[in-house]
């Protein structure tokens, strides 16, 4: 059999991205620079034309390490998806719509800690930290308010949230009912990553085995019934934060990603009804050029393990589609406005590298939840990028740098060598309760830590570069008495709802639980019933406990 040439693949390639605009026409019919110089949608070159060209492959096809739609920003920017959620589900509404007026293009909501780890904003724990990281929702009268004039049929929305990620996606499913919106139009992403929290974050709620239940019972539910949702995130954005390295965050998050996929496949899905709605969630860090190649590693393994490991056909299957957010971590409280710069620097890399969707971190989070202002100017950073830098006018733009294609493959070589330990040890489950991601991540971690402190590794203005006298900028404050008012709401809706049925439907879901059913319809009658998010996962912890940490 003759071997297909690189000038047959090139020539295949580019009359089937010729189909694909046929159907999917590109943002403009000609693109150029400044000086009017025609900028082509891809440029090959030296390392395609090597031996080497069909593991870098073209943009759209396996092993999508150029990206995986054929003519990428050109047809469209990624999505703008701003995070923000803080004290009341008005308040938070009306950022929404700010945002949303401003030209961003899908929602990101933060949930308070209360709403993280399962537990209604009058419980004891929930004290002091209602609405002051997230936005406090209780009930579905909170969903419905947090969402109120929001068409949910034209809207995409991201929900961070994992342990209790079951309830809110059940409210969200019920307010797009109450507006009219059946719920295979719904459009989203819930994150739904239990093990990052094991290992980096630490908003658990249950053991790992009925955690990974309750995450295979989404995505069989929403193969269904919700089919256009994103039943999960698997997350290296927290991995990362926690200090671990780039290669660290792209083996820990794929092994996760595994594990996820072999548990699913073990409840009995096949593994082509499921994955194609599988997403990502990655860091954007300071090393302008490892990011970059960092996705570029991570979007070519994943798709070897899905077609090679677990034996994939359908091509969605295959690919890798990632939500970025800018290194929190690397923000500092010092001169705030050194870190417009670092969030301008790790967004480039973000689309240098073709994620699907980024949230660009505010000048001020190192200090408070973002100003209005702050807010704008990071999503203005996005919206600069994508129309007045040209960096969106022709598909990976870096792919055949000789520096870049190294990086590429040597995270590459890396992370698979990380995943292979992993494996050795039973998975990644096994790895979280023998702690070793979270040892690993420590270890590095504390590395930098030492770095910083001795001035070996620079960051402007915190550790070099100070000023003297600093001026404090304006900062975003919840307001002392959402606290009490969120307390009366929860308190009012249990004097109002109809507690027989409520006892009815948690009764009906601790039952389901105790067997083999899946949660998700038993999760939605409760919440329908106006169950609280604290009364459903304290039905759950009844029947699964609640993790301790190693």
């Amino acid at each position: 059999m003759t071997k297909r040439t690189f000038d047959d693949a090139y020539r295949e390639w580019k009359e089937k991205t010729e189909s694909f605009v046929a159907k999917f026409p590109e943002r403009k019919q000609s693109f150029v620079t400044s000086s009017g110089i025609e900028v082509d949608r891809l440029y090959v070159g030296s390392a395609e034309n090597s031996s080497d060209w069909e593991r870098i492959g073209f943009p759209g096809e396996y092993p999508y390490t150029r990206g995986i739609r054929p003519t990428m920003y050109r047809g469209r920017f990624w999505t703008m998806r701003q995070y923000a959620g803080f004290g009341s589900a008005e308040e938070t509404n009306r950022r929404f719509r700010y945002l949303l007026e401003q030209g961003q293009t899908g929602l990101s909501v933060a949930f308070d800690l209360p709403t993280q780890i399962g537990y209604d904003s009058d419980h004891p724990m929930a004290k002091g930290e209602v609405g002051k990281v997230g936005v406090a929702i209780d009930s579905l009268e909170d969903m419905e308010r947090l969402l109120e004039g929001i068409p949910l049929d034209q809207v995409s929305t991201s929900m961070t949230i994992n342990a209790p990620a079951s309830v809110l996606l059940a409210m969200y499913i019920a307010v797009g009912e109450k507006q009219g919106v059946p719920s295979h139009q719904l459009r989203g992403t819930i994150q739904n990553d239990i093990l990052k929290e094991y290992i980096a974050r630490g908003t658990y709620i249950f053991p790992p085995q009925p955690s990974m239940r309750m995450i295979t019972d989404v995505f069989a539910y929403c193969a269904e019934h919700v089919p256009k949702w994103n039943t999960i995130s698997i997350s290296g954005y927290h991995i990362r934060e926690a200090g671990s390295t780039a290669v660290q965050e792209v083996a820990f998050t794929l092994a996760n990603g595994i594990a996820y996929v072999e548990a699913a496949v073990k409840a009995g899905l096949d593994v082509d009804q499921f994955a194609p709605r599988l997403s990502f969630f990655f860091n954007a860090h300071n090393h302008f050029f490892e990011e970059i190649a960092k996705f570029r590693a991570a979007r070519r393994l994943w798709a070897r393990i899905m077609r090679e490991r677990f034996g994939a056909r359908d091509p969605r299957s295959w690919q890798l589609r990632f939500h970025t957010q800018t290194g929190g971590s690397t923000l500092t409280a010092q001169q705030p406005d050194n870190n417009i710069v670092r969030v301008t620097l790790q967004a480039l890399a973000a689309v240098l590298g073709g994620t699907q969707s980024l949230h660009t971190n505010a000048r001020d989070e190192a200090l408070a939840l973002p100003t209005e202002e702050s807010a704008r100017i990071a999503l203005r950073t996005q919206q600069i990028i994508a129309y007045e830098s040209g960096v969106a006018d022709t598909v990976d733009p870096l792919g055949g740098s000789y520096f870049v294609e190294a990086l590429t493959d040597r995270i590459e070589e890396e992370a698979v060598r990380y995943i292979q330990q992993i494996d050795d040890l039973g998975g990644a489950v096994a790895a979280v309760e023998q702690g070793y991601m979270q040892r690993e991540i420590h270890r590095v971690a504390l590395e930098t830590q030492r770095r910083i402190e001795s001035g070996e590794e620079v960051v402007v203005g915190m550790n070099r570069f100070q000023l003297k006298d600093e001026p404090q900028p304006p900062l975003h404050r919840v307001d002392p008495a959402l606290e009490r008012k969120q307390v009366e709401r929860v308190q009012s809706l249990r004097a109002r709802r109809d507690g027989q049925r409520v006892h009815e439907t948690l009764a009906a879901l601790k039952r389901a639980a105790e067997g083999t059913d899946n949660l998700m319809p038993h999760i939605l009658a409760c919440v329908k019933a106006y169950a609280t998010v604290g009364e459903i996962c304290h039905a759950l912890r009844d029947v699964f406990g609640e993790y301790q940490p190693v």
